[in-house]
This record gives structure tokens, sequence and C-alpha cells, in this order.
């Protein structure tokens, strides 16, 4: 469903005609140099595109004028090999709807100590022709990326690399459709928000339908297909034994099945991207659909329970960041605490909706009780993850802006939970369960999240860089006293950054 290597990213060289025709072919050759060694690079996974020097603004301006009308182009890497005079680059600058990335570098990695002239020095300009165009980004008070280093450098690939992801989830988001099934979980708070708001702000669209046309869509499904897709799930999972053919709970299962087909032909008629279901609100679903959450996030789309449109949109930003890298990402809650001393821990979890691309083994394919929502048992899948590196971020409204917060955390080992027949996950937050619950609470995070074993903070930044929206983050260098500060001083920025 998610396919980054279809974007590009426009590789854009600034300069002038000071220098004449030699110089600025030497220029060329060597962004033309760059840019085919990007493209080698194994870490990055869209198209670098050449273009051609930019020297004056009306150049500079239809380039900008053309990467915003492209639907392929998600962003720009800005390079000033000699010194570019930076009110040629207003125009463009103000008028260019992509993210970009300045990328401070040079062609030469060392300086010729024996045989540097003014010609080289002329050439070479990059150390001043950098700080001409960071200054007019910085006068144009614009959010970008700033990358220093060679750019045959490991870190600067990898920067490169992170953002060009952010870059593809920013330009994915963009018009994206997210289908609400049903509405908030009665009475709940942080799930709500508003979605002019935040189209407004991060590009996508909430639209509510009733669960009913919902289940016209499962109730048209043909046996058939049925048949066929549960022919699927016994190759692919563990069938627990009293999902057998013979066995009573058989009929749970197959109606499981029916309940994808039909959401994923509703989703896929309406190209959506993300999607909320209610165990409040099932109309005439016989179970909540659990199986079939799971199994579409695997695919690539974007949940939120209960609901939450805003974990829903998140998520499909973390699935499309984290495309191809190993680790998965899933909808999450917070579950419940391990509260022994010296071992805090964090159960992470949910009714029934965490992705198996999470998964460390073969998922077991099971139906349940839900003592909740008033339907039949569910399927679902049950599994538990490996452990490594991971982070949890959720998004709010915060009445005058939207806030990322984002917590790292380390999964560790799982105790057998036989008698807890759900996805899970135990993980200690950074930098210790205390300090981060405390940090999160201060912040208002919600209590549903992205978590992703796949990506970092750094991608988190730079999406909320891109959006525009505060990011905090929660980890291992995170001090109360400090973060309350972080949070006073972003109360009056963003006060003040409105306006009077």
């Amino acid at each position: 469903m998610i396919n980054i290597n279809n974007y590009e990213v426009w590789f854009i060289t600034g300069s002038q005609h000071l220098y004449g025709e030699g110089p600025l072919k030497q220029v060329a050759d060597h962004a033309q140099a760059i840019t085919n060694a990007l493209n080698e690079d194994s870490n990055i996974h869209v198209k670098v595109v050449y273009k051609p020097v930019m020297t004056n603004a009306e150049a500079i301006k239809k380039l900008c004028m053309a990467a915003n009308e492209s639907d392929h182009c998600v962003g720009l890497i800005m390079w000033m090999h000699t010194f570019s005079p930076a009110k040629i680059w207003m125009a463009g600058l103000q008028i260019l709807k992509k993210p970009y990335v300045h990328l401070h570098t040079q062609y030469n990695r060392d300086i010729p100590w024996s045989d540097i002239d003014m010609d080289f020095m002329n050439l070479n300009q990059s150390a001043h022709g950098g700080r001409e165009f960071g200054f007019m980004a910085s006068r144009l008070r614009q959010n970008r990326k700033v990358i220093v280093g060679h750019w045959q450098d490991e870190e600067v690939i990898r920067k490169l690399a992170v953002w060009s992801r952010t870059a593809c989830a920013w330009h994915d988001a963009q018009g994206a459709k997210i289908a609400r099934f049903g509405d908030n979980m009665r009475n709940v708070a942080v799930t709500e928000g508003d979605k002019v708001a935040a189209q407004q702000q991060m590009g996508y669209d909430v639209a509510g339908y009733g669960v009913g046309e919902l289940a016209n869509y499962v109730n048209q499904v043909k046996d058939k297909d049925v048949d066929h897709l549960l022919e699927e799930y016994k190759a692919t999972y563990q069938i627990d034994k009293s999902l057998q053919k013979d066995k009573d709970q058989y009929n749970a299962l197959k109606e499981a099945a029916r309940i994808e087909i039909g959401l994923k032909a509703f989703l896929e008629d309406g190209d959506f991207k993300g999607f909320t279901t209610n165990f409040e609100d099932l109309h005439d679903l016989a179970q909540l659909p659990g199986l079939a959450v799971q199994r579409l996030m695997a695919e690539g789309y974007g949940f939120g329970a209960e609901g939450d449109w805003k974990t829903a949109a998140l998520l499909r930003a973390v699935k499309v960041m984290g495309t191809g890298l190993k680790g998965g990402s899933s909808f999450m809650e917070d579950y419940t605490y391990h509260l022994e001393p010296g071992n805090m821990k964090v159960l992470g979890a949910h009714m029934l909706e965490v992705c198996p691309s999470l998964s460390r083994e073969k998922p077991s394919l099971e139906v349940h009780p839900l003592s909740i929502g008033g339907k039949d048992d569910p399927a679902r899948l049950v599994f538990s993850v490996p452990t490594g590196p991971g982070i949890n971020v959720s998004v709010m409204d915060m009445g005058n802006r939207f806030r990322m917060v984002a917590n790292k955390v380390n999964v560790v080992e799982i105790p057998s939970l036989p008698n807890l027949p759900v996805a899970r996950v135990p993980w200690r937050p950074e930098p210790d369960l205390k300090k981060a619950a405390e940090a999160w609470i201060h912040a208002g995070g919600a209590h549903h999240t992205a978590f992703s074993m796949a990506i970092g903070d750094e991608y988190l930044e730079n999406f909320a860089e891109m959006a525009g929206i505060e990011f905090l983050l929660i980890d291992e260098n995170t001090s109360i006293p400090d973060f309350k500060k972080e949070l006073r001083w972003n109360e009056m920025y963003y006060h003040l950054a409105r306006g009077i």
C-alpha cells in the first residue's frame, strides 16, 4: 500500500553569474556528482533529481512553482556551492509549499593546503554562501532542516535519508482521507479536536460515516471470498484449536473475515489512508473489528480506536516514514504499570488492535470474549514483541495549537501471560517510568499513541517542524524542572506567534 520509491527529492544548487561560464560548469558537475552518489546510496529510498544551477530570481521562482505542482516531488535539498546572493531566493522561498533541507556542505572534503589559490577560493564558497542563504530563510521565519558536514559522511547521508522519509510522510498527509466510523467515545476529551484546524495545519481530511454504511459493505461480502480469506489465515497464522471448522467459534472467525473484506473494500473505494472505530458504536456489526484492524494496519493504514482520528493520521505518517525499515509500528496504549521498585515498566496493549508488524513470532489467531461493547466474541491476533529501542508518540489539540509529545522507550522481555489473549509489549520508558509519566502528564499527552520500533525521535521532530507544530521529547536527558520550564516557554512562544 505504501511505496516511497516513486517519490522524488530535488537537488538544488545555488550560485551566481559573477564567476563566469567555466566555474559554473564546475558547479554543475559537482552538483551532478553529488546527486548521482545519493541515488546510488542504499540508505536513500527516494529518487534524487538533479536540477540546473540556480543563478537568478526568475529561475528560482519557476522552480519553486514547479515543485509545488509536482505530484512526485516531496521536498528539496538546497546547497549553496558558491556565494549566491540571497535576495534572488526570496520570491521563490516565499511561495514554496514543499519542505526543504539546507545541506551545508562543500564538494571537496579537505582544503588542498599546498595547492590552494584564489581560483579554488572563488569556486568553493559554501562556508559563507550557506550563511547568506541561511539568513534569508531565517529572515523569512521559515522552518527547515539544516544538515552540516561533508556530503559523503555517513552521518550526513543518514540525516538526509531520515529527512527524505519524513518528507514522504508529509507529502502523503496532504489531502489524505481518514474515515471515522461512528463518533468519539462518549465523554473522552483527548481524542476530540478541531478537524478544520488539523486539515489547515497538517493537510489530512477527517470524514465521519455511520457504522451502518460499513455494515452495508460487510453484508455484501460473498461467502466464497470469506472462504478464500480463511485459507489465507491458515497459511499465515497459528490457528487456535477452538477455531477448527467443526468448533463453535468457527462462525466468529468467519464473521471477522467478512468484516475485514467489507472494511477494506470501503477504504479502497474511498481512497482512505486511515480510519477509526468505536466499540460503543457498532450498529449491525456482529463484533468489534479486531483482526481486520490489525491486518489493515500491517498493510499500512493508520488507525485510532474510539474515534481517535489524530492518532490514526499520526500512525499513517509513522508507517510511511518506516516503510521498508526493520521493526514495526502500531496503534498503542499504555495499559497498565508494573511498579516494582527498581524494575518499573509499562505493559502496552489495547483491547484488540495492535499491529502484527511488531510480532516476534508467528501470531496466534484466537477468539475470546471482550467483556466490553456488548457484541459477539471477536477474533484477534495474539503475540509478543521483540526487545529493543522504540518510541511512543501522540498528537493533542491544545486549543491554541497542536502538540506532539514523544517518549523514547526500551522494550524488555515479557514473562508468560497465559491468561491475557491480546497482543502486548512491555517497555521501560526513558529516563524512567516515574519521570516519563510525570512529564507526559504535564504535557497533556494522550493515552493513545503511535508506537514504533522502526523510526526514532529525529523523524518525528522533522515531521513536527514541517507541520509547524510543537514538539516535546522525553528521553534519557529529561528532568522534570527543565521540562516544566520548556512547557512554560512554549506556551509564551505560541501565544506571541499567533499575534495580537
